[in-house]
């Protein structure tokens, strides 16, 4: 889905039409070493060690084993005044494979 950089919507701040960048939320982060749902943290408990099930860090990923898993993801766009450079969530995510901005 094709979607354009720059767009005209109402900003609820300026309470007037005003000119819109879009950009898409990160979804996802990286997991830290020093968090506590960490890989080197269940190590060091014994967590992921020795033999059996280590659950969750022995499983493939659930797209890999896992059937019926839908092949679109959603999207939520963000979309920030060029004015006063305040920025509001879209009310309803796009469920898109792809989303390009243009």
């Amino acid at each position: 889905m094709k979607i354009p950089k720059k767009t005209n919507r109402f900003c609820p701040k300026c309470n007037k039409k005003t000119e819109h960048k879009i950009d898409i939320v990160s979804t996802g982060f990286k997991r830290g070493t020093l968090t506590r749902g960490s890989i080197s943290r269940t190590k060091a408990r014994g967590g992921s060690a020795g033999k059996g099930n280590k659950g969750k860090y022995s499983r493939k990923a659930i797209k890999n084993w896992k059937r019926k898993t839908k092949t679109t993801t959603r999207k939520v766009l963000i979309y920030k005044c060029q004015e006063c450079k305040k920025s509001t969530l879209a009310k309803k995510s796009r469920r898109v494979s792809k989303l390009l901005i243009e």
